[in-house]
């Protein structure tokens, strides 16, 4: 038996199993001229939403901190983003003195075009006729389509490595090294999250993933995997509260601060197709892609799951997590940089690992009992229903042992030695600031000699 076939025993006969021989979208009839077509679609599809969410999130947050956001340029404010890239345009272009001039110029467009790279794979509907040729709404697909972006996303970091090397910059060089090892580091438990939803679908190819959920979606039986990649896809995109790369009072615009013009609405712009993307990998491996909600998908025998009514599902669902994106960022503040690494490689990883073996255990008890074939509905309930409840207690866990690990933090700051009251500023020889709650001591008066004069 293959490989593929067996991490996709679990899904019942009714269910359009992902088959060794089509494991990935049919692409048979998409002539190269169309495939062109579509990626201008996709980059057009972004790029309008781009310009909309950079507006959303404004007026947003101008709610909840109740102001009203952009409302003068045009109804609503609606060309507010447009005045901004139009004033990034038209802003000076300066390039540091002490830059890689050839490093420095190709770091924005390396890390905007790996943003574009990874979208590439995300089926925003099912097939179509355009043109007269019948096509996935689809660029391409992979057998390890996942795999793609996440190894796309590692290959973006280079971006930033490379952005905050080549200003010739204290700032930039310290957020280029927080920003990559923050992108690094989240990595791993957002890949490890997914190992789930493969074993689950049977396959790593974005469309196959999405066939397997017709019946239900995944992020009811992987429900600890969604929690975890959802807090990876925060870390992951650089945004509040995990926007340590460039703390103001740190490192003021960290990788970014010695660029300006359109090198950084380049960077501006990845930021942006990066949300996109880890929101729209959510929605497929998560959320049923394109596919309507169970209410919605049984009307009319499905009318609704076909043609091109599941872009307008799919968008929706992607709209979701780009609200919660806005609402983290006007209701948290950031973290501080060795508490979020802190938390990523102590607690997520750990329980994303624990997480996957509990779902491999279950799987092959699974299988063990019925058989690879004949997986009913019953038992997939029943596998279900076990999975959440784990991962209920798994994130119960996973708080209960954060909480601990804070009150065991406070209980050894307050054994610490208690900051002196008073302190001298030129005690060492050299003057030193109080921290805060300190008074300054008055100093020493210098010892003087006198001096006679005949």
């Amino acid at each position: 038996m293959s490989a593929v076939s067996l991490l996709g025993s679990l899904v019942t006969a009714e269910l359009p199993a992902p088959s060794v021989e089509n494991p990935v979208a049919d692409f048979s009839d998409t002539p190269l001229w169309l495939s062109l077509l579509k990626a201008l679609f996709v980059f057009a599809y972004l790029l309008i939403q781009t310009l909309l969410v950079i507006w959303f999130e404004r007026r947003v947050i101008g709610r909840m901190q109740q102001r009203p956001g952009p409302n003068r340029f045009g109804p609503l404010g609606l060309f507010q983003t447009l005045a901004d890239g139009v004033k990034l345009a038209l802003k000076e272009d300066i390039t540091p003195k002490n830059a890689d001039k050839l490093i420095y110029l190709i770091a924005p467009a390396f890390f905007a075009s790996m943003a574009f790279v990874s979208f590439s794979i995300i089926p925003l509907g099912p097939a179509v006729w355009m043109f007269n040729h019948y096509t996935p709404l689809q660029l391409t697909d992979l057998p390890v389509a996942v795999l793609l972006v996440l190894a796309v996303a590692g290959v973006g970091a280079y971006g930033v490595v490379l952005a905050g090397w080549s200003s010739g910059s204290t700032y930039p060089l310290l957020g280029g090294l927080r920003s990559s090892a923050q992108i690094i580091s989240y990595e791993i438990a957002m890949g490890l999250s997914l190992v789930a939803v493969f074993i689950f679908a049977g396959s790593m190819s974005t469309s196959q993933i999405v066939a397997a959920q017709h019946n239900r979606w995944f992020i009811l039986p992987c429900i600890v995997s969604f929690v975890i990649y959802v807090i990876t896809m925060v870390g992951e995109t650089n945004r509040l509260p995990f926007d340590l790369a460039e703390g103001e009072g740190e490192l003021t615009a960290g990788f970014m601060t010695e660029y300006s013009s359109m090198k950084f609405a380049m960077f501006f712009l990845g930021e942006y197709i990066n949300m996109f993307t880890v929101s729209a990998l959510a929605t497929t491996v998560f959320l049923g892609g394109w596919q309507a909600p169970p209410g919605i998908a049984a009307i009319n025998s499905g009318m609704f799951n076909h043609g091109w009514w599941p872009l307008l599902w799919f968008t929706l669902k992607m709209w979701l997590f780009l609200f919660f994106f806005v609402w983290l960022r006007g209701s948290l503040p950031r973290t501080r940089y060795d508490q979020f690494m802190h938390f990523g490689w102590k607690f997520l990883i750990p329980v994303t690992i624990v997480w996957v073996v509990a779902v491999a255990f279950i799987q092959a008890a699974t299988e063990g009992w019925l058989g690879t074939n004949t997986v009913t509905v019953a038992a997939r309930t029943y596998n279900t229903s076990l999975l959440i409840v784990i991962g209920v207690l798994a994130l119960l866990v996973l708080t209960a042992t954060w909480i601990w690990d804070g009150k065991q933090a406070r209980k050894a700051e307050a054994a610490s030695p208690a900051v002196p009251d008073t302190i001298d500023p030129f005690a060492g020889g050299y003057p030193v600031p109080p921290l805060p709650g300190q008074r300054l001591s008055e100093p020493a008066a210098p010892a003087t000699s006198e001096v006679v004069h005949g």
